[in-house]
């Protein structure tokens, strides 16, 4: 267990009944109230900073910004993105894994956060024992698009292809690794095919080249192709959440077009070092969930292609536990590794 530091047992000790909390001093302040009591000074004591893994721009980082302001409000303090990028995110998920368990250092993680301990040799945290789930923010479908000169308009039409080619299809994601990547190898481990996968430097480009025509199909993000998808320049085939996303409402799943309990999804959400205190991991979540129900957020994510979530703490830690364990035996089928 870490150690605590004076702040933290203060901290906690306000969540206490008496005695303890009746022989805290008089002079010190607390870094958080209670969760369930509204604080009579500033909440917290100094900003926050929220760890954001990739660069400005990108649907992860705009999350991470849409949370931040949203926050400063309530908490009474400025709430302060940081973009630390590199080593496929790993940068930024052992910095917050090592940070002082406060509550004032929160990562904006994602899928590789339990995918990348497949796929790099030697890291410097576990995504299960090492952090402290807040809340879920988002959800999104993969979706499996292909450009318009490609004469497949549904599933069934793409698997016929893919097996007449012999191999020869093209299927991109976005990186070596990636859900994407990764969501390919199962869906043709599902249907019964194999392609040629072209990985990319992030979604953005994959999806720009496959409205140029210079890869057949992708397997991506939902946010990252929807434009494109609405303008007419690519064509969804089938979206691989376990429902029809609600921003492309005649797009069927990979399970109702005859794969039942396929499901392959990008998570997004906040957590904290391990170690951060309960009250403290409470009234981050129930601020966050407020955050997320304004209209200014919501809205704005809906309209992007994410689903919000609206789970408990629990089922937060549930999901990233069972997501470590799944996958490290598709990157081993994949042969993804890198060094």
């Amino acid at each position: 267990m870490r150690d605590l530091s004076r702040r933290h047992f203060l901290a906690l000790a306000t969540a206490l009944p008496t005695p303890l909390a009746l022989a805290r001093p008089a002079v010190a302040r607390p870094a958080f109230a209670q969760a369930s009591e509204a604080p009579a000074a500033p909440w917290p004591d100094r900003a926050l900073r929220v760890i954001v893994p990739v660069a400005p721009g990108g649907s992860l980082d705009i999350l991470g910004r849409s949370v931040a302001r949203a926050l400063t409000g309530p908490l009474g303090q400025p709430v302060v993105v940081e973009n630390h990028t590199g080593a496929g995110s790993n940068i930024a998920f052992e910095l917050v894994a090592r940070a002082r368990p406060d509550g004032l250092t929160i990562l904006v993680g994602s899928d590789p956060l339990a995918i990348n301990p497949a796929l790099y040799p030697k890291l410097g945290f576990d995504p299960v024992k090492d952090f402290a789930p807040i809340a879920e923010l988002v959800r999104a479908p993969q979706v499996l698009v292909v450009k318009n000169g490609l004469e497949a308009r549904s599933l069934a039409d793409y698997r016929r292809l893919a097996q007449e080619a012999e191999g020869k299809l093209t299927l991109a994601s976005q990186g070596n690794g990636s859900i994407g990547h990764l969501g390919g190898i199962l869906l043709g481990q599902t249907l019964g095919f194999n392609s040629t996968h072209v990985p990319y430097r992030g979604g953005g480009p994959a999806v720009v080249d496959l409205v140029a025509g210079h890869i057949d199909s992708l397997l991506v993000t939902l946010p990252a192709a929807i434009e494109h998808i609405r303008g007419g320049r690519i064509r969804a085939l089938a979206v691989t959440g376990s429902a029809r996303a609600a921003s492309l409402p005649d797009v069927p799943t990979v399970a109702e077009s005859g794969y039942p309990g396929f499901e392959v999804v990008t998570w997004q959400g906040l957590l904290a070092p391990a170690g951060t205190p309960e009250p403290v991991l409470e009234r981050l979540h129930a601020e966050t969930r407020k955050a997320m129900a304004t209209p200014e957020v919501a809205d704005n994510l809906r309209a992007q292609g994410f689903d919000l979530a609206t789970g408990s703490r629990d089922e937060f830690a549930a999901l990233v536990k069972a997501e470590a364990a799944r996958w490290p035996g598709i990157v081993k089928a994949s042969g993804a590794r890198i060094d």
